[in-house]
């Protein structure tokens, strides 16, 4: 229990309550006929986001300046916009727009590496007596020639890139383009924590960390040592084959963490930072809360994405978040981002029905990704249309499949960009029967569902803010309740394709059903007879 009962919405800062959706700003809404998708089109969309969807803050993905090497996590200049994505005042008006229609903005952060042609590296790699040297990783060879250590690099090779200008090597733990800053560098630590200034001083309300427990590795560089079993998220050799105790996650990180968080606190209304934390040891995970509530806001939790789709997995998943959060700290749930397999073709339509309803349900803030509302599925891309520079290096890690273009309408385009003219990822093979335009006329349609699903959580301040209680049930089933000490309301999923009891809350006594993810379900109900239709799920008011 978590000691909520009576606490009301207005008791928790906005971050809590929210319902967060990001936009990979390339694929969301193209407004100048390039195939692109740009900041003035996500203005065209806010109106979608904030009414007709319902959620209450945008995460946009990386829109800097950069060569695109990473697709815009190459930063080359971290206070500025993408000619290819709109400029500064673009950005203001998306900000204004947003806040009149109460959604928040957040914006991605790059942290742990910039582009090899941000002037910093630039002048950095120019001569090792050059001011800007520490600020980034730098080391002779071994006797032999060989790299500093054994650090692989997250995307493949070793992370070592040898600089024949200067007779040394660069540290990057993701491309060879994506030099790793150096954090133990006051200098460093300083321009960095300048440029959150630059934009909280425009408004945005909070930041995504990428790759967040990277920034901070072991000082003295020593070698991870061997994995005993390959198992790492990216699992790609040699970096799957290491067990990463030196070149990410290095204690001192969190004292970082600490120095944004009170950096964040100085401005009103209350700022944000969610961090990209690839860690499932759990009390490793929450202590990126700080030890004092000090650090991350939140860490983002990826759990969900790693396991297989079943009730008791799922349920273990929730039980053992609400055991480690720190008092007082705030848990969060993600089914979908643009580096993962689309949540529709991992789990199947009619799981998706279920897993909206889990993730809007839960104690905790849930994150969207743009799609999923629909059941946007992963392309199957052929090598020749690819665009992940990932991918295109090492066959079969592409990310493209997760980041096509958003589908507004039927016909050419799909209300993305202009009949015509040719997107920068092909639109998914389903986009005429599978649109926002389409869905939203459908009263049945999976968009719908979250339409409905987010107008409840608004309107329940059980399912915002309430305690989080695990309820018996049977295999298959996953069952919990949500309280805030006024009203209780129980959901019941079922993860099978077969007609499931309810379990041990459909017992005795009578609740009313308050949305079913399939049957046509209304009003009061007599709990022991309640049976669950093959994929269904339900909220119910209990009396």
């Amino acid at each position: 229990m978590t000691g909520l009962q009576l606490a009301t919405t207005t008791d928790h800062p906005w971050w809590q309550t929210a319902v967060i959706y990001q936009i990979y700003p390339r694929s969301f809404q193209d407004s100048t006929g390039n195939g692109i998708g740009d900041l003035a089109g996500v203005i065209k969309r806010l109106d979608y986001l904030a009414d007709t969807l319902g959620v209450d803050a945008i995460w946009l993905s990386p829109f800097f300046p950069s060569p695109m090497k990473d697709f815009g996590y190459d930063v080359s200049d971290y206070c500025n916009v993408d000619p290819l994505f709109g400029d500064l005042a673009t950005f203001d008006r998306l900000v204004v727009g947003s806040h009149a229609r109460n959604l928040k903005v957040i914006i991605d952060w790059v942290p742990n590496h910039s582009s090899d042609q941000h002037p910093w590296f630039i002048e950095s790699r120019s001569s090792p007596n050059n001011p800007k040297r520490d600020w980034y990783v730098w080391r002779d060879p071994k006797p032999d020639g060989a790299p500093p250590n054994n650090w692989a690099a997250a995307f493949g090779g070793g992370a070592w890139e040898w600089d024949q200008t200067t007779s040394q090597y660069y540290l990057h733990s993701f491309l060879k383009e994506q030099p790793d800053l150096n954090w133990r560098n006051p200098a460093v630590e300083e321009a960095m924590l300048d440029t959150l200034r630059f934009w909280l001083d425009r408004g945005v309300d909070g930041f995504r960390i990428d790759v967040a427990h990277h920034i901070m590795k072991d000082p003295e560089l020593s070698d991870n040592p061997v994995a005993a079993e390959i198992s790492d998220d990216f699992a790609l050799a040699p970096y799957a084959t290491q067990r990463h105790v030196n070149d990410r996650g290095h204690p001192d990180v969190h004292e970082i963490f600490r120095k944004v968080r009170a950096l964040l606190d100085r401005y009103h209304p209350p700022r944000y930072s969610v961090g990209e934390i690839h860690e499932y040891d759990w009390p490793t995970w929450a202590s990126y809360y700080g030890e004092n509530l000090d650090g991350l806001h939140m860490p983002f939790n990826f759990a969900m994405l790693q396991i297989p789709w079943t009730a008791e997995g799922i349920r273990e998943v929730v039980e053992r978040v609400e055991e480690v959060v720190p008092a007082g700290a705030w848990p969060n749930y993600v089914l979908g981002n643009h580096d993962e397999i689309r949540m529709t073709t991992r789990l199947g339509h009619h799981q998706s029905r279920i897993a909206a309803m889990l993730l809007l349900t839960l104690r905790g803030t849930p994150t969207l990704y743009y799609g999923d509302e629909i059941g946007l599925g992963q392309a199957d891309l052929p090598p020749h249309l690819q665009q992940d520079p990932w991918g295109r290096t090492v066959p079969g890690k592409g990310r493209d499949g997760c980041r096509t273009p958003m589908q507004w309408t039927d016909g050419e385009g799909s209300g993305f960009t202009d009949p015509g003219v040719r997107p920068w990822l092909p639109l998914s093979g389903d986009a005429a029967g599978r649109n926002v335009s389409k869905q939203v006329a459908s009263p049945n349609s999976l968009v719908n569902l979250y339409r409905r699903l987010l107008v409840i959580r608004d309107e329940e301040a059980a399912l915002q803010v309430g305690d989080y209680r695990s309820l018996e049930s049977d295999r298959g089933v996953f069952a919990y309740l949500r309280d805030d000490g006024q009203s209780r309301l129980a959901i019941i999923l079922n993860f099978t394709g077969d007609a499931q009891p309810a379990g041990a809350i459909a017992t005795s006594g009578s609740g009313h059903v308050v949305i079913s993810t399939g049957l046509d379900r209304a009003g009061p109900l007599a709990l022991e007879e309640l049976e669950l239709g093959p994929h269904e799920g339900v909220i119910i008011r209990l009396d």
